[in-house]
């Protein structure tokens, strides 16, 4: 068990039952607006890159990829790699191959951001 589960876990057998009781509605509240489903995997899956893809299509594959990062987030950091493609002309395989790292840079980090969230 990690520090913050353990620590979550001591408060909890603290309280009196109905405080007990509104701990674990609140955690489940936030756990559906803010926490990873159940449904959602820890790794990125497996969906391989096609031969001919647009950039769009590599923008959704990679959100299908890795379902795990936040949304609104990557579509902020991949819009000007879309923009650069579409208004600038950029070669659509040389945005994908930045999309692709982009995707994989931000997993990275996610993975960096919840151990130092559990020491």
């Amino acid at each position: 068990m990690k520090k913050r589960e353990r620590q979550l876990l001591e408060h909890f057998r603290r309280l009196p039952k109905a405080q007990a009781d509104s701990l674990l509605e609140f955690a489940e509240f936030l756990a559906a607006r803010h926490g990873r489903s159940e449904d959602i995997p820890a790794q990125p899956l497996d969906i391989p890159r096609p031969a001919e893809e647009s950039v769009i299509a590599a923008v959704r594959r990679l959100a299908r990829t890795y379902p795990m990062l936040d949304k609104d987030r990557m579509l902020s950091v991949t819009s000007p790699l879309v923009a650069q493609h579409l208004v600038q002309g950029r070669a659509a395989s040389e945005v994908i191959d930045e999309l692709e790292a982009l995707f994989a840079e931000y997993y990275a980090r996610l993975g960096s951001d919840e151990s130092a969230a559990d020491a």
